[in-house]
């Protein structure tokens, strides 16, 4: 390009020579030809001078506060969806946490429904210890924005620790209808139960159909309670081979989920329990060994404060009755209660076995018998 207008100005020049006579006089004068003079030295390469922003200490006064930052240029589109990574990512609720104490622009794009609908399960695995009203609003905003695991979790607390059954149970049906599995079994054992209500509430065919429902997203203590349903005939057809096919196939995926929490966390598994009973657990204990924390968390009814109200007695289910007499008991002693079949074939593996005492009785009684015998 610089050829060709080269090229024109030349052919420019010489139709313009070739009209107009112009003498030396006329002609402008140029200057004299320069001396030779030296070549300059090379220079050494100038020094990259620093950001204003990086110049000035943190504390000085003359820094320009509206100073051009690359980050402030970002769309919000790429922030909210960075946000919503990392609320799905969360392994804890300091995560999110961190990030909305980063600067005013991440504290007002993180209450956005994009970032809190996408927050995992362990982004809202609020512990009773970090329990306060700040977290408490931070879970109703996940919950409205439609995250189904703080719907379960909230659902779960409001239900069986501050006493709100209609908003508890509206929010795990909200979870429920969206496929959560945990959710599901949830509203399987309020069925069963008749939670909430009376005796004239239980419905074990629409506790069953949820069973199976929770069975099929492969929840467990689903399948094992469904197990026992079609084994016994409660709420089913009774189906005995069937039912014991679904409680061998429980153990074993019980056995490689157990497996799996071992080779990767190298304790008892409780990083992997569910967090809603976690809190509970810790709700109840709390409540126990101190009588003000009743006041602690808003929303609850007198009702549920009743000593006669007994707690399921697996150690890591955490739920309570909503009335006297509510959960079965163990048909040998009478002195364990659980809320559903499947917490009661869990305790009786890991501790009611060695605690039950008529049992203890009746194989000490057959031990002997069998001495007699021989």
């Amino acid at each position: 390009m610089r050829a060709c207008v080269r090229i024109l100005l030349c052919r420019v020049y010489i139709c313009l020579s070739s009209h107009l006579s112009l003498s030396p006089s006329s002609l402008p004068h140029s200057p004299p030809p320069r001396a030779a003079t030296r070549p300059l030295a090379m220079r050494s390469p100038r020094r990259r001078r620093a950001h204003p922003t990086m110049m000035a200490p943190s504390g000085d006064a003359d820094a320009d506060p509206h100073a051009d930052d690359v980050f402030d240029r970002l769309p919000d589109d790429i922030v909210l969806t960075v946000l919503a990574r990392l609320a799905t990512a969360a392994v804890s609720p300091a995560d999110v946490a961190s990030a909305v104490l980063t600067c005013r622009r991440f504290r007002e794009l993180a209450a956005h429904p994009a970032v809190l609908s996408r927050a995992s399960a362990a982004a809202v695995a609020v512990r009773w210890g970090a329990w306060s009203e700040a977290a408490h609003r931070f879970l109703r905003r996940c919950a409205a924005a439609g995250s189904l695991h703080a719907c379960y979790f909230l659902g779960m607390v409001r239900f069986y620790c501050l006493g709100s059954r209609a908003t508890g149970a509206a929010l795990l049906a909200r979870a429920a209808g969206g496929g959560h599995a945990p959710a599901l079994y949830a509203l399987a054992v309020v069925q069963f139960n008749g939670s909430g209500g009376g005796k004239a509430d239980k419905d074990p065919r629409v506790g069953v159909a949820l069973c199976a429902r929770a069975a099929w997203l492969g929840h467990t203590p689903a399948l094992r309670e469904l197990g026992h349903c079609l084994q016994d005939g409660y709420g089913a057809r009774r189906d005995a081979a069937a039912g014991r096919r679904l409680l061998l196939h429980a153990a074993a995926r019980e056995h490689l989920s157990w497996k799996h929490k071992y080779r990767h966390h190298g304790d008892d598994g409780s990083a992997a329990e569910d967090a809603a009973s976690r809190f509970m657990v810790d709700w109840w204990e709390s409540h126990s060994t101190k009588t003000e924390a009743r006041g602690c968390l808003p929303g609850g009814d007198g009702d549920d404060y009743d000593d006669d109200l007994r707690l399921c007695s697996h150690a890591r289910c955490g739920r309570r009755e909503t009335r006297r007499h509510e959960f079965r008991r163990c048909s040998v002693c009478g002195a364990a209660n659980y809320c559903s079949r499947a917490c009661q074939a869990l305790d009786w593996k890991r501790a009611h076995r060695a605690q039950c005492a008529a049992a203890r009785w009746l194989a000490v009684v057959g031990g002997a018998a069998d001495d007699d015998a021989h």
